[in-house]
């Protein structure tokens, strides 16, 4: 599988006349897995939009492999992307298995069938996002966190080395959640994919990922390593609350406290 790396060169973007990101300069590399957190309407949903190449940058650019989005045809770039958005409407009864088969669209011939090589990737991706019970079922019959999986699922049997991921654990029970974060930083480690998430739980990104980029108004506040970015003063600064930021010496995780007294 060929890797993606995600560059951002001076990018900037806005609606109408109310800028959302100003002046980033960014890179996402392969074999990593790379949190994008910051308040609402920091412009986290916006960034993963304009690295997949779905909307087009008001100045500065995005590059993938050092070739601009824009200059990428839809088709190659669907092979290189998939993009997992907070929210996804089907307009038809489609079951979990016809859902997840739409993540292979890329890799079959134009009025081909798909291969057993494809329908085993399918079978695959719901293993993994713990939906291949569902496979039956109508997406109308699930639950908020079925569906999200499902849609996950959809884009791991895409099989791309870039991943784009905008909340992919919001609707998800506790144990799905964590184990859709292990997949995703397997997925960056062991088979070296690109995989960017917007998240907001601190912990959740404090434990799982590589690296962390904070954004706030539109802008870098800070990126690193979780202990280089989730300071108690970065979390002060970019959200507004106090937090004890502290590490668990048997496994030196991170865990990030607030105490309700110091933010009402």
């Amino acid at each position: 599988m060929v890797e993606v790396t995600y560059t951002t060169q001076g990018l900037g973007f806005a609606y109408g006349h109310t800028p959302v990101l100003t002046g980033l300069d960014l890179r996402f590399e392969p074999g990593l897995f790379h949190a994008v957190i910051g308040p609402n309407g920091s412009g986290k949903s916006t960034l993963l939009d304009l690295l997949a190449g779905h909307r087009h940058p008001g100045s500065g650019e995005v590059l993938i492999n050092n070739s601009p989005v824009s200059s990428i045809a839809p088709s190659a770039l669907a092979r290189l992307t998939a993009l997992v958005p907070q929210e996804m409407d089907f307009n038809f009864p489609f079951t979990v298995r016809e859902a997840v088969l739409m993540g292979r669209h890329p890799h079959i011939p134009r009025f081909s069938r798909p291969t057993q090589a494809d329908l085993d990737t399918v079978s695959a991706a719901m293993r993994a996002t713990d939906v291949a019970h569902l496979a039956s079922r109508t997406l109308a019959e699930l639950s908020g966190g079925e569906r999200q999986r499902t849609v996950l699922a959809r884009a791991l049997a895409q099989t791309t080395p870039g991943l784009l991921l905008d909340e992919p654990t919001s609707s998800m029970d506790i144990r799905h959640g964590l184990a859709v974060m292990s997949e995703l930083r397997r997925l960056a480690r062991q088979e070296h994919r690109t995989v960017i998430a917007v998240l907001h739980d601190l912990n959740l990104a404090a434990a799982y990922c590589d690296r962390i980029v904070i954004l706030d108004h539109g802008r870098t506040h800070s990126r690193g390593s979780a202990c280089d970015a989730l300071t108690p003063e970065a979390i002060r600064d970019v959200f507004g609350v106090c937090a004890n930021v502290t590490r668990r010496n048997e496994t030196g995780t991170m865990v990030i406290s607030y105490d309700p007294k110091d933010n009402s």
